[in-house]
């Protein structure tokens, strides 16, 4: 299967997962093709600025691929500067959000799989 670009669906969420600002994502699976085995593969961008709110998962767990830009991830409690190349992992039972301190988007991939 080949999905093109230009048919893959784009949405923009104003205060992501109680965050604030702006995410640009583009979905890159449907919760279909997944075969439940996860919901989420996108590739997203974070506008300067904004922020994904604190959220815990439950029943499954998140990865996060920092293609460009730069910010500050809490993972669980504690705050990490991330930026181009980081891989951000998020378990079952614990929580993150992620804030865009740069002048330009962060861009990153991320996936949520059931665990």
């Amino acid at each position: 299967m080949v999905k093109k670009f230009d048919t893959l669906e784009r949405v923009k969420r104003l205060d992501p997962i109680g965050g604030k600002g702006e995410l640009e994502s583009i979905a890159l699976l449907s919760l279909e093709e997944f075969k439940g085995k996860g919901r989420m593969f996108a590739h997203n961008f974070l506008k300067p600025g904004s922020t994904i709110g604190l959220h815990t998962h439950k029943g499954d767990f998140e990865i996060y691929y920092i293609l460009n830009g730069e910010g500050i991830f809490v993972d669980n409690d504690k705050e990490v500067q991330v930026s181009k190349g980081d891989v951000l992992i998020t378990y079952d039972g614990e929580s993150h959000s992620l804030k865009n301190t740069g002048d330009k988007d962060i861009e990153f991939l991320a996936c949520i799989i059931y665990t």
